[in-house]
């Protein structure tokens, strides 16, 4: 706001007796409070205009204009002079208020909620100190001080639930910002919590721009029920929240309930139906948890032995005294090995254990146990003979006795030593289902070679694993059955005959053979996805052998056939082309030289630059990483639920729920927010009066 003052290049002449006269420019730098109207060739005092009384008394200069150019140079009668008058004329009233005007800071609506700069630091110090400590607290899992004394607002749970939303919130605004406009795959699983709940917890599987794959935690979600539609619907409205959009998803990843993976009406049939090209995998995890699971559960020794492994090692972590006493026959132990030369010295060597009990969800735990019965046999036969002889009741000493006696046994120790090699191949793998950013075609090869060592355990390892037991047998005194006695009540299955065998045949063919071939016939038919086209045609971009498998072909018809959406008909032409190059460059480069995943290729090709000259070649292949392998990102989130909403917290929102996972499990993320940007957006997101 301000006088108008336009510059012409050249103003009306206006006669003046003999002569012509017209408005000079350079008079608005001599009296800047000058408006000029070029449709009336006039000046105004724009103060007086804005100021002037009810009753004109100006009104040449506010309502008709001042045209006489002759009076203005005209000495101490200059009309424009005579009308500024003295200090405290009219005139230099109504400028001193119009320059009060033009002040925003003495406005009224800021003169009312002005505040000095020490009050506004005091403000965003005290707002800092609480962002922070809903940071930490959040972190730690910690439940929030909910009640503050009078009006100390900034502690009441919903500033501080407001402030944690604001922070979860950017957390996922940077999970959109790497996904960008990358396609991603979901994972999605299903639990309830504390309060009995059925939450259902929504992962991000991704390549970012340096070649990582991504598993990120974006939302959980309380779902009324666990039918498909609704955990579609759940799902959209999450991810249409976020702006990413279905039709960008390459990949689901959820476990083999019938809800989920039910191929007409099932969730992944629903997103197929929309997105024709997000091809569901079924979790590896589940696969080979389900294999081991009908392995133990299909061989009746397998199932006793198991029970019986469970049971024992219940009995002794039951009691913290029989803690103590098996720490104290474990001492006692080792320090006899070490004295014998059984045993080697050395920093961190030689440590006293537990044994470890074997959980439900992770197959990976009965290995622990195993281990841990092995390492820890004689301390544990040691504490049952103690309570078989000084046991509180008769119940316990009966049920240390049964233990003892089992633990005597050479069937027992045998297939705890059997257990230990089959489930020692395949622990590699289950570990490996268990980490994140794991790409599928690294999974199927972990697949191969565990079958591949299971088969050379089943040709070659009987004999020596009949002379290891043999001889743990021997060290415990336990007695060992002559091989070529009869075995009556045997089935030698290998032979189909009814009858009697030998003992060495019912160990051999009964339970040796027998255990891990159905191991080998349950992963053969749950991992069978090695025959899937495409699988197949994905192995052709492994760099494993120096790129031993790269067909120009294979990886053509890979983009053609199973992702069309993503390479229009000229990338395609180009791709073949940038095949052909990428053949003769990267296959032989020295920077891609001995590389076994797909993965560290995608990685290689980002920090050489090549992926912007083989950018489709480049395309592909996070496509292909974007296949999901397993839900266990999703099993970790349930994991962090139980620590985030307990039994004390049960009664926690969903939303603010929502907002602690997130703090809480991604916290790389939610280290690099600053605080200040925090700041900003809590004040702008209401109309608060209080200045920061």
């Amino acid at each position: 706001m301000g006088p108008y003052q336009p510059k012409l290049a050249e103003y009306p002449r206006t006669e003046s007796g003999r002569q012509y006269r017209r408005f000079q420019y350079t008079w608005f730098d001599q009296f800047p409070w000058l408006e000029y109207s070029p449709s009336k060739d006039a000046i105004f005092c724009f103060p007086c205009f804005i100021f002037e009384n009810k009753v004109p008394r100006h009104l040449t200069f506010t309502t008709e204009g001042f045209r006489s150019w002759k009076r203005v140079n005209d000495g101490v009668r200059c009309a424009l002079l005579m009308h500024v008058g003295s200090p405290t004329s009219p005139h230099n009233n109504a400028v001193k208020s119009a320059g009060d005007l033009m002040k925003v800071g003495r406005h009224i609506d800021k003169v009312l909620n002005a505040q000095t700069v020490e009050e506004v630091q005091k403000n965003r110090l005290r707002l800092m100190t609480t962002i922070e400590s809903v940071r930490w607290l959040s972190l730690q899992a910690c439940a929030f001080r909910e009640k503050a004394p009078k009006n100390a607002k900034y502690t009441s749970p919903t500033i501080q639930k407001e402030i944690l939303h604001i922070l979860a919130n950017k957390v996922r605004k940077k999970i959109c910002e790497e996904v960008r406009d990358a396609k991603f795959c979901i994972l999605v699983d299903e639990a309830k919590d504390a309060s009995n709940k059925e939450q259902m917890a929504i992962v991000l599987r991704f390549v970012d721009i340096q070649g990582f794959v991504r598993e990120r935690f974006f939302s959980i979600v309380h779902v009324s029920d666990t039918t498909s539609s609704t955990l579609k619907k759940e799902i959209c409205d999450v991810l249409a929240r976020y702006n990413l959009h279905i039709f960008n998803m390459r990949g689901q990843g959820y476990d083999g309930a019938s809800n989920m993976r039910g191929a007409w009406n099932g969730l992944q049939a629903l997103f197929l139906r929309d997105c024709p090209y997000a091809y569901y995998v079924h979790c590896f995890a589940h696969r080979l948890q389900l294999a081991l699971v009908a392995t133990a559960g299909n061989e009746i020794s397998i199932w006793l032995f198991f029970s019986k492994l469970t049971t024992i090692i219940n009995l002794i972590c039951a009691s913290p005294k029989r803690h103590t006493e098996l720490h104290y026959a474990q001492a006692i132990e080792i320090a006899h090995m070490v004295a014998t030369g059984e045993r080697e010295t050395g920093r961190g060597a030689n440590q006293i254990g537990n044994l470890h009990q074997s959980g439900t969800t992770r197959w990976s735990s009965h290995f622990d146990s195993i281990c841990s019965l092995i390492d820890m046999h004689g301390a544990t036969i040691t504490v049952l003979e103690s309570m078989v002889q000084e046991g509180s009741s008769n119940s316990i000493r009966g049920e240390a006795g049964g233990c003892l006696i089992v633990m005597k046994s050479f069937e027992f120790i045998f297939i705890l030593y059997l257990m230990h090699k089959i489930m020692g191949i395949t622990d590699l793998l289950c570990r490996a289902l268990q980490q994140k950013s794991l790409d599928i075609l690294n999974a199927m090869d972990l697949v191969s070679t565990s079958k591949a060592l299971l088969q050379t355990l089943r040709d070659a390892g009987f004999d020596l694993l009949l002379a290891n037991v043999q001889f743990v047998c021997t060290k415990y005194e336990i007695d060992i059955p002559h091989m070529n006695a009869s075995y009556k009540k045997a089935t030698c299955r290998s032979c189909q005959q009814q009858g009697s065998v030998t003992v060495y045949q019912h160990y051999h063919y009964d339970i040796f053979n027998s255990t891990i071939d159905f191991q080998l016939e349950e992963l053969n038919s749950r991992f069978s996805d090695e025959t899937v086209e495409l699988l197949v045609l994905s192995s052709a971009l492994e760099p494993k052998d120096n790129f031993k498998s790269f067909k120009v072909d294979a990886i053509y018809k890979l983009a053609e056939k199973f992702y069309p959406e993503d390479f229009n008909e000229q990338e395609m032409y180009y791709l073949r082309s940038q095949l052909e190059h990428y053949q003769i460059d990267v296959i032989h480069h020295e920077s891609f030289q001995n590389m076994s995943t797909i993965s560290e290729l995608c990685r290689g090709l980002a920090e050489t630059n090549k992926s912007q000259h083989y950018h489709l070649i480049d395309r592909l292949i996070r496509l292909v990483l974007t296949l999901p392998v397993s839900t266990a990102t999703t099993e970790r989130a349930f994991s962090a639920m139980k620590h985030v909403k307990t039994v004390l917290r049960n009664k926690m929102e969903d939303e603010f729920l929502a907002d602690s996972m997130m703090i809480y499990i991604e916290r790389e993320l939610v280290e690099d927010i600053d605080s200040d940007s925090i700041i900003d957006e809590f004040y702008s997101t209401k109309h608060r009066r209080v200045q920061l």
